[in-house]
């Protein structure tokens, strides 16, 4: 049914090839950000989880 309608659709090609180098760009970024951040950033988010601030209290750790 859909095959019709993107068959009378002109430059509709040119979707899969715009989509793909998209992701491609998106991938090579994340990529790139990955190894140009600093370290100590990594190993600062790395035991963000494991600090304690002081800010807990006894009974907001018990479920």
């Amino acid at each position: 049914m859909f095959k019709h309608y993107f068959e009378i659709i002109e430059g509709i090609d040119i979707y899969p090839i715009i989509s793909l180098l998209v992701f491609f760009l998106f991938f090579i970024g994340v990529t790139a950000y990955l190894f140009l951040i600093d370290k100590s950033y990594i190993k600062e988010m790395e035991n963000l989880p494991l600090e304690k601030d002081g800010s807990e209290n006894e009974s907001d750790l018990i479920l």
